[in-house]
């Protein structure tokens, strides 16, 4: 008697890939890698941000995001109004097609419920609430996984993250913070877990072993502006960040040590041209890294990096090179201090130049004692990223669980 074979499990992944940042690239890489072990047979596509690059570079089909091709860039015109509001018309529908022909869809990490970056409640929060609702009509289970979270000022961008989430199949986080944000925004957080940044499960090589001459430090930078409710005084947090890290790079250079910029979007390029201009030595150069795979070869060859965008943080941290963060929310913070390295956070808002030297100097002093505290954390961080797979095929593929457990029982 033949038995009837199985039908494919159809997953899609969802967010703002492929549009240029290499931390939102690299969550989607973790999570393909996952399933591709763990689900060879399933047939995996995307809607995402940029589904060319996606289709190219990751093997998978992908669907443009919205229907309007501007949705991102600020709208003036009276046409361009018109057609970015059509496109949340259309956006509904198309939507709804793409999620019912799935048996699940995952968000993998990213600050998907956060607005740390300005962010309008009627471009990603949209995009995720009707996700999320069209899963609930159809049936379709959604994953919110290992995402990051924070508190929002705005009330429509809060609505419509709060229901969201609760219209989720599936939530956990890559930190206590994002969960406790959730949880202040009236979510119930009772069964939801933290594990991770899904990032800590790529491959990654080992940082170079130190010598006695002072090598190569990474600086990442960051087209930073604020939060999303900062945007009144936009202009001046960013001229009193550049002007801080450029102060500091200068202060490198001066020593002798060669600098090598990182960026983690494609719109970092310009701040880091703004810095080499104005330091003007050739000891500054800037990486061109196009991945996360990329940046982590960077940070594995230095002898210590200071980095502000969270994903080059999590390069640095993962491949075990002392690190110090320019931090510009909580969640850089956090990771540091998961990682027995809160003592050498420093306010991205308030970047001082001669506080921050003192601070990287201090971490240099006791290198071989960070990078011992560092390779301990990152295998207990390992672990849960592996359980957060474990857990996730239970929530959302149940059959092929159970499936898993009879075939596997003695």
């Amino acid at each position: 008697m033949t038995s009837m074979r199985e039908k494919p499990l159809h997953i899609g992944v969802f967010g703002l890939f492929g549009a240029g940042n290499s931390g939102n690239d690299g969550s989607l890489e973790a999570v393909l890698d996952h399933l591709r072990a763990a689900h060879p047979d399933a047939v995996v596509d995307a809607m995402c941000g940029g589904p060319e690059t996606v289709a190219t570079r990751y093997g998978v089909p992908a669907t443009r995001l919205n229907w309007y091709r501007g949705e991102y860039r600020t709208a003036s015109r009276v046409s361009a109004i018109a057609a970015k509001a059509l496109g949340k018309l259309v956006d509904v529908f198309r939507t709804a097609a793409w999620v019912r022909r799935h048996d699940a869809v995952i968000v993998p990490g990213t600050g998907v419920l956060e607005t740390t970056l300005p962010l309008r409640p009627w471009g990603f929060p949209y995009s995720l609430f009707l996700l999320c609702l069209t899963g609930r009509l159809f049936g379709t289970r959604v994953g919110l996984v290992s995402v990051g979270a924070g508190p929002i000022g705005n009330r429509s961008t809060r609505v419509l993250t709060r229901w969201s989430t609760r219209l989720a199949a599936y939530r956990s986080y890559r930190d206590d913070q994002s969960r406790d944000a959730m949880r202040a925004m009236g979510v119930n957080t009772a069964r939801d877990e933290v594990y991770a940044d899904l990032v800590f499960a790529l491959p990654a090589p080992s940082a170079n072993e130190p010598s006695n001459v002072p090598g190569p430090v990474c600086v990442g930078v960051m087209d930073f502006h604020g939060s999303n409710d900062e945007r009144a005084v936009a202009e001046e947090i960013h001229r009193r960040y550049l002007d801080g890290t450029t102060r500091f790079v200068r202060a490198l250079v001066e020593d002798g040590r060669p600098v090598r910029l990182l960026t983690g979007d494609e719109l970092d390029r310009p701040v880091a041209a703004a810095i080499v201009d104005a330091v003007g030595s050739p000891l500054v150069t800037v990486a061109e890294a196009a991945s996360l795979a990329d940046l982590m070869k960077e940070t594995a060859c230095a002898d210590a990096v200071v980095a502000t965008r969270y994903h080059n943080l999590v390069c640095a941290l993962k491949v075990g090179t002392p690190t110090l963060a320019l931090s510009y929310s909580a969640k850089s913070d956090a990771l540091m201090a998961e990682m027995g390295m809160g003592a050498y956070c420093h306010p991205a808002r308030e970047a001082d130049a001669d506080r921050l030297l003192e601070q990287f100097r201090e971490l240099e002093r006791r290198s071989a004692e960070v990078r011992r505290t560092v390779f301990e954390r990152n295998l207990a961080v390992a672990r849960r990223v592996e359980r957060q797979f474990t857990d996730l095929t239970t929530a959302l593929f149940p059959a092929t669980a159970h499936a898993k457990a009879l075939r596997e029982a003695p």
